[in-house]
């Protein structure tokens, strides 16, 4: 089986969010889709291993929101590299509110729209649950801005799928490094790769700029953590 053909479907990338305001958590997903119109439902995958599968199962509600191109990386990082077992994410100064239909969290933060949404269906896929949720309120919050696609974070933020993702492979940090061709340093908690030939132009770090010159205060462009979490290959 060629792998690298599930690389040509085609995702959007949200943040799904669940609970109540005494116990909440949140997760990157990109399989997050409109099923019917009358009334309007919504479809999440979400990985049995994830810390928000059984806040959905338990609460019943869940809300997702569509992240905007221009997200920042501490962003992804918080949603989509840490886990909500170790720390709180909704205590990480990333904006939010709750749902006033559901009490649920919904994330605010990078987000340009967003959908509160009531369980009434789940189907057990295999690694995932599919969850179908009835939309009680939908909301524009950014008007202007463009939509984050999995192809943009993959093809031009060189980013990785993490591992509860759908589309995450056990090789994919190797898969990357492929595409990409030459590479110099790993972040070893989102998989992007600093290669110096490159630079960071987005972050104003020109072509050719070797890793040891990066500012002290440079991080993952992806995910927002420190150089001391990158590794030489």
């Amino acid at each position: 089986m060629d792998r690298n053909a599930f690389s040509k479907l085609s995702y959007g990338v949200y943040i799904v969010a669940s609970g109540s305001k005494e116990r909440q958590n949140a997760f990157i997903a990109t399989t997050v889709m409109q099923v019917t119109a009358e009334p309007a439902k919504l479809i999440v995958a979400c990985n049995k291993n994830n810390f928000t599968m059984p806040l959905i199962r338990e609460s019943k509600v869940f809300a997702a929101s569509v992240l905007k191109q221009n997200y920042k990386p501490t962003t992804m990082g918080t949603f989509g590299f840490q886990s909500g077992k170790d720390f709180n994410k909704f205590e990480q100064g990333n904006e939010f509110i709750f749902g006033e239909n559901t009490q649920t969290p919904i994330v605010l933060e990078d987000c340009l729209a967003w959908f509160e949404c009531r369980l009434v269906d789940e189907m057990d896929v295999g690694t995932h649950i599919l969850f179908v949720g009835e939309v009680l309120d939908a909301r524009i919050i950014a008007e202007d801005e463009q939509p984050l696609t999995y192809s943009y974070y993959h093809e031009v933020k060189k980013g990785v799928a993490a591992k509860n993702a759908p589309s995450f492979v056990s090789n994919n940090i190797e898969y990357s490094l492929k595409i990409i061709g030459v590479m110099k340093y790993i972040c070893t908690v989102c998989g992007y790769v600093y290669d110096p030939q490159v630079g960071d132009p987005d972050n104003g770090i020109a072509p050719e700029t070797a890793f040891e010159a990066l500012p002290a205060d440079w991080g993952c462009p992806l995910c927002g953590v420190g150089k001391e979490q990158f590794e030489e290959e």
